[in-house]
């Protein structure tokens, strides 16, 4: 409990022990400033694949191997190999994390897409819509929710994964707080901990407004009227005898 409060105490004094010290706020604007450049280029790489596989239904053995390929490579594991080629600093942690966000990016948008039903994609075929207005004004909007579901994954991931940064020769992210419990004590390491993972769930509540405001209306959750009585599903008024059909018909005739 004493750590605890250590902790709300160096994250209310923003981190600062010593003049000269790195902000804990400069911290994670910087952190999120990796986080954000390495899901750019994720969604830049991931979402075009992953759309492209879906409306031609085909390659979901790549899709899905790939991306389980990529999930169960470590993290450190990819920032060694990308030493050997791309040395220390941060384009090999951009590049680690680019690699762990696209993977959930390319399954969720190729399920997202494939999944939308044939018969409406036959439908806008039928309607003269070309390849491209049929992905960009059905296929897509219908797979929203499914893509943003990967990408919110995906965001959650870089931001608690960036945290190994400094391991990568890079600093000035909130992993050099957590790396460092000899200076920072482990208050600082807490109070580190914490913001990172506050960081990731305000990152995935704006994901998700995100998504809400981009899912078409029709697609949204909405309370279902309630189910009529079954007396007026068969069209006679409660209370009055013969249910009221005998005032509501008229007389019937038959062509001949």
């Amino acid at each position: 409990m004493h750590t605890l409060t250590e902790a709300i105490r160096f994250i209310l004094r923003d981190g600062v022990d010593q003049p000269g010290e790195p902000t804990l706020l400069s911290l994670t604007l910087r952190h999120l400033e990796v986080c954000g450049i390495a899901m750019a280029i994720a969604i830049a790489i991931a979402l075009p694949i992953g759309v492209c596989l879906g409306h031609i239904r085909r390659g979901a053995f790549i899709a899905i191997n790939v991306s389980n390929i990529g999930r169960a490579l470590p993290s450190l594991a990819v920032i060694a190999i990308g030493v050997a080629f791309i040395g220390l600093g941060f384009t090999n942690v951009v590049v680690a994390l680019v690699v762990l966000a696209v993977p959930p990016m390319v399954t969720n948008a190729y399920v997202g897409v494939a999944g939308v039903d044939a018969d409406v994609v036959d439908a806008a075929r039928g309607m003269g819509m070309r390849e491209r207005e049929i992905v960009l004004r059905v296929e897509l909007p219908l797979a929203v929710p499914t893509i943003f579901a990967g990408v919110r994954v995906a965001a959650v991931f870089v931001i608690a994964t960036a945290t190994i940064a400094s391991v990568a020769g890079f600093s000035g992210t909130l992993g050099d707080v957590i790396a460092n419990q000899a200076s920072y004590h482990s208050s600082g390491v807490l109070g580190a901990a914490i913001c990172v993972a506050a960081l990731a769930l305000a990152v995935d509540a704006a994901f998700g407004l995100l998504q809400k405001a981009a899912t078409p209306r029709g697609l949204r959750a909405t309370a279902l009227p309630p189910a009529a009585p079954p007396d007026a599903q068969l069209g006679r008024v409660p209370g009055v005898p013969g249910g009221g059909l005998d005032r509501l018909a008229g007389p019937v005739t038959v062509d001949t």
